[in-house]
């Protein structure tokens, strides 16, 4: 459902889903959590596309092939990935894959939230998306026996401090119009990008390369859908 290189705005996302018998969580940048920043344990915050606030960062988005704004992955995406062999991840990588289920978190219960306020569909769908990818990077982190720095944290609750932050204050961003809302989107979208590109640099790992690149495409459609704004 979600978001490395420059870290501090924005991480989404929530939701379980068992892909391949696995169960999914979600990914950090290697050097610098999805939402930017300096190197941190697995458990902790975003990479750096989020470092600093969310205004002009990277990003982790998610990539799917449903249909529709939401472009969900669906449970036959999820599927492929027991098809597809484990490989080594650097600490760096490791770190990365953790800040990822925050990203994709903070995205996601950024477009719930936003989807109660408005009358827009684009909201609803790619929150679904959203929670697809969350599950997807959880099965990575069960996969490599990682901790899930998402775990048991209500929507809107974040355990890294600067996620917490950026996510408090984008949703009051958001909340002021629909315009801002969409703007917030695409902020967060463009942030996700950035991030699984950084991330993608240098993995070898075949499951999490599969992983990164599908939200990658996901987070290119959700781009679109916001109004690359």
């Amino acid at each position: 459902m979600g978001i490395t290189t420059r870290r501090a705005a924005i991480l989404v996302a929530a939701g379980a889903i068992a892909l391949g018998g696995v169960a999914v969580a979600a990914p950090a940048l290697a050097g610098a959590g999805p939402f930017g920043g300096p190197t941190v344990t697995a458990t902790s915050g975003p990479g750096p596309g989020w470092h600093g606030g969310m205004d002009g960062m990277g990003g982790m988005g998610g990539g799917g092939m449903g249909t529709g704004h939401g472009d969900g992955m669906g449970p036959g995406a999820g599927g492929c990935l027991s098809t597809v062999p484990a490989g080594t991840l650097s600490e760096a990588q490791k770190t990365t894959l953790a800040a990822m289920a925050q990203e994709e978190k903070l995205a996601h219960d950024l477009y719930t939230a936003f989807a109660t306020r408005y009358d827009a569909v684009v909201f609803d769908r790619i929150a679904r998306s959203e929670t697809q990818h969350l599950a997807m990077v959880r099965a990575l982190l069960d996969r490599y026996k990682l901790a899930d720095p998402t775990a048991g944290k209500a929507a809107g609750q974040f355990s890294d401090s600067t996620v917490q932050a950026t996510y408090d204050r984008l949703l009051a961003r958001g909340s002021a119009n629909l315009t801002a809302a969409l703007q917030v989107g695409a902020e967060v979208e463009r942030a996700d990008i950035a991030d699984l590109r950084a991330a993608l640099d240098g993995l070898t790992a075949a499951d999490v390369t599969h992983v990164y690149t599908m939200l990658l495409r996901a987070s290119e459609r959700h781009l679109a859908a916001f109004g690359d704004r």
